[in-house]
């Protein structure tokens, strides 16, 4: 009989656990442990750090007054960034926009329609998008993408000139309308990869379902598909609304710099994160605490764009998973 092995007589057969392998499981979950809070602990330092370094700034603006108020100029040193912030909502609401639709269809070609042979490689190609860096798109957008669309705003916001905001307004080449087109491509990968990993789970018996009911194939997407997997495909959404939301450099390039309240898309603007980017390494004291408030303020409206998008997603599953209600049996039914 081997060692550490109880008799048949006296047990089962089952090993007996040596010291050390009875102590790796405690020390593995502390471990776990120790790291998330470690994770929790750095955040909740960054957080407070933000707010040390902003106080000089918040104390005097005031806080209300800072975000909400529509008046900044950097060389006069006047901090009032909610033309800042709203730049940051609409460019992010147009990646949105444009990218979500695109990004979602591709998810669905390659999971739904595209032959076999075509789908690694399509797929490859979608994912690499997500490895160019952020200079790449900002210098491209810059140089190709707003001399060349600079006629094209202008014609949408003419036809368009009865819807405010969207409409209206004289086209330049920087503006609204193409750093929220080259946030929708920057976006583009990570939404399709997570939308189609989460089409991917969609049981086959839901499909051939639909199938077998005499469903077409949009229809089966329609019916099975989208409503299983619309909870991952919102969290999809979120996360590209994150990235949008705190990108810095390539926004920068294609923005324009003009730091007052949007009146039209196709107008040049500025946000958050590009303020901070372009100005910090010239910015004296003062200027310093402001645009460490803009990074503050970056950092309050991605964590509640996070828990708003936990919300919903939890929302969507609970319903998903929700039974379906019994239907009421009719009075004259034996």
């Amino acid at each position: 009989m081997e060692a550490g092995v109880i008799s048949r007589g006296g047990g089962s057969g089952i090993p007996k656990r040596s010291p050390r392998a009875r102590l790796a499981d405690p020390a593995f979950r502390w471990a776990l442990t120790a790291m998330a809070l470690g994770l929790v602990a750095l955040i909740v330092y960054f957080f407070i750090l933000l707010i040390v370094k902003a106080e000089p700034t918040l104390s005097h603006v005031g806080v209300l007054s800072f975000a909400f108020s529509n008046n900044w100029d950097f060389g006069g040193e006047i901090f009032k960034a909610w033309p800042l912030l709203v730049g940051t909502l609409v460019t992010s609401a147009l990646a949105l926009l444009i990218g979500v639709p695109i990004a979602i269809a591709t998810a669905l070609f390659i999971s739904e329609l595209c032959p076999r042979r075509m789908r690694i490689p399509l797929t490859v190609l979608v994912d690499l998008t997500a490895a160019v860096p952020s200079v790449v798109f900002g210098l491209w957008g810059f140089f190709f993408l707003a001399p060349k669309l600079q006629g094209t705003a202008q014609w949408i916001a003419d036809r368009l000139s009865f819807i405010p905001i969207i409409g209206g307004g004289h086209a330049a080449g920087p503006s609204y309308f193409v750093a929220g087109l080259v946030l929708a491509i920057m976006i583009l990968p990570i939404v399709s990869a997570i939308s189609r990993e989460v089409i991917a789970t969609v049981p086959l018996d839901h499909k051939e379902a639909a199938l077998a009911l005499g469903a077409t194939r949009w229809e089966m997407i329609r019916m099975a598909v989208l409503p299983y997997s619309r909870a991952g495909i919102a969290g999809a959404s979120m996360l590209g609304l994150g990235r949008a939301i705190g990108e810095a450099i390539a926004v920068s390039y294609v923005i324009g710099g003009n730091a007052t309240l949007i009146h039209h898309i196709v107008e040049q603007g500025d946000s958050l994160a590009a303020t901070i980017a372009r100005s910090f390494n010239e910015a004296n004291a003062n200027q310093r605490g402001a645009l460490i408030a803009c990074g503050l303020l970056l950092f309050v409206l991605t964590l509640v764009v996070n828990f708003v998008a936990r919300y919903f997603v939890a929302r969507s599953t609970r319903a998903l998973r929700a039974p379906p209600a019994a239907e009421p049996v009719a009075s004259g039914a034996v």
